[in-house]
C-alpha cells in the first residue's frame, strides 16, 4: 500500500495534463500512488495515458462524462494511501509539496490535513510574483501563522484561506466525512472545508509556495460562470452556522450569489429567472441590481456588448 495517494481528475486537457503527471513523477517523496480519473474525455487523453509505465499510476476512464465531483469520487474511492491529495489537470506540485505536508502529518496524529500557498502560473507555465502575492493576500494567507489553525470555521468560510489542491489529508478523515458531496460540481472543496470544520477536524497551515495553480483563459466565461453560481447557491444554503457573525456573513454571501447569477443570466437572456433572482432579498437595492434590471429590457443580442462594456468601466 503507498504512503500517499495523489488523484488528478481530468476531462479535455491533454495538452496540460503531462505537465501534472510529471509534477508528481518529480516529488523527493516517491512513496505514492497516482490515480488519474477521466471524465469521459474526447480528446487523446487515453492515448496519452497509455503511454506511462510506471506501475503506480492508475487510469480510470469513464466511458462518458459523469460531472465534476462524481469523477473526483470515483478516485477517492479506488485510493489505498495513509493520506490522499486530489488537484486539478491544470495545476502542479512543486517537487518538495508531498515530503514537507506529509511529514507534518506523520509527526502528529492529531493533526488531519495540512494546507500550503501556492504560485500562480499562466499557461506557459511562468510563476508569476505579483498575483501570486496578491492571491495570498486576497485568500488571508499572507498573515495566516504557521501552525494548527485555532479559529479553523473563521478561516475556511470567512477567509477561504485553504486551497483543496494544495491540501494534503489523512484519508481516514475524508471517509468519515464522504469527501466530496455527489453532483456538486463547483464550491465543492469550499463545502469539503466547512464540514471539516464544524466536525471539529485539525487542520494545519504549513506558510509556503508548495503548489501551482493555473491562471488561463478557459477558466472565464459566462458558460462556466452560471453553472458556478447556481452551485455556490446550494452550497451556501446547505448552512446555518451557530455564530452571529458567520452566519450573517453567509447570508450576505448568499444574496450576493444570487445576484450574480441573476445578472448573468439576464445577459445570457434568461429574463424572468434572471429578475427574480436580482430581486431575491434585499439585492434590488443595490445599484448593481438597477442596472442589470434595466439591461434586462434591452433585445437579448444587444446585452453581452453592454454588460463587457459596463465591466470595463468598472475594471
Amino acid at each position: 500500500m503507498a504512503k500517499i495517494t495523489v488523484c488528478i481528475p481530468t476531462f479535455n486537457r491533454v495538452h496540460l495534463l503531462p505537465y501534472a503527471i510529471d509534477s508528481v513523477l518529480n516529488q523527493s517523496e516517491q512513496d505514492f500512488e497516482l490515480i488519474v480519473c477521466d471524465d469521459g474525455s474526447s480528446d487523446r487523453t487515453p492515448e496519452l495515458m497509455s503511454q506511462y509505465t510506471d506501475h503506480r499510476i492508475k487510469y480510470i476512464r469513464h466511458p462518458q462524462n459523469i460531472g465534476k465531483s462524481n469523477n473526483m469520487r470515483s478516485g477517492f474511492d479506488a485510493a489505498s494511501g495513509e493520506y490522499f491529495i486530489k488537484f486539478d489537470d491544470d495545476d502542479r506540485l512543486t517537487p518538495d509539496f508531498l515530503a514537507s505536508t506529509a511529514a507534518i502529518l506523520t509527526q502528529d496524529s492529531s493533526i488531519d490535513f495540512v494546507g500550503t500557498d501556492h504560485w500562480i502560473i499562466d499557461i506557459n507555465n511562468v510563476r508569476d510574483e505579483a498575483k501570486t502575492q496578491e492571491n495570498s493576500h486576497r485568500w488571508g494567507r499572507n498573515n495566516l501563522p504557521a501552525g494548527v489553525v485555532n479559529n479553523l470555521l473563521e478561516v475556511v468560510f470567512i477567509r477561504q484561506s485553504f486551497q483543496v489542491g494544495a491540501t494534503l489529508f489523512r484519508h481516514k478523515i475524508l471517509q468519515e466525512l464522504e469527501y466530496m458531496q455527489p453532483n456538486l460540481q463547483n464550491c465543492e472543496d469550499n463545502d469539503l472545508f466547512v464540514r471539516l470544520a464544524l466536525a471539529g477536524k485539525k487542520g494545519y497551515y504549513l506558510p509556503e509556495l508548495l503548489m501551482e495553480y493555473r491562471y488561463h483563459a478557459e477558466q472565464q466565461g459566462i458558460n462556466r460562470a452560471i453553472p458556478y453560481l447556481f452551485d455556490k447557491i446550494r452550497y451556501l444554503e446547505n448552512y446555518k452556522f451557530e455564530s452571529e457573525q458567520i452566519e450573517a456573513i453567509r447570508k450576505n454571501r448568499l444574496t450576493e450569489t444570487q445576484l450574480l447569477l441573476g445578472l448573468r443570466l439576464i445577459e445570457k437572456g434568461e429574463t424572468q429567472k434572471g429578475r427574480e433572482l436580482v430581486l431575491a432579498g434585499q439585492s434590488f437595492s443595490t445599484p448593481k441590481a438597477w442596472t442589470g434590471l434595466g439591461l434586462s429590457l434591452l433585445p437579448v443580442g444587444l446585452r453581452g456588448k453592454a454588460f463587457n462594456a459596463l465591466r470595463q468601466v468598472r475594471g
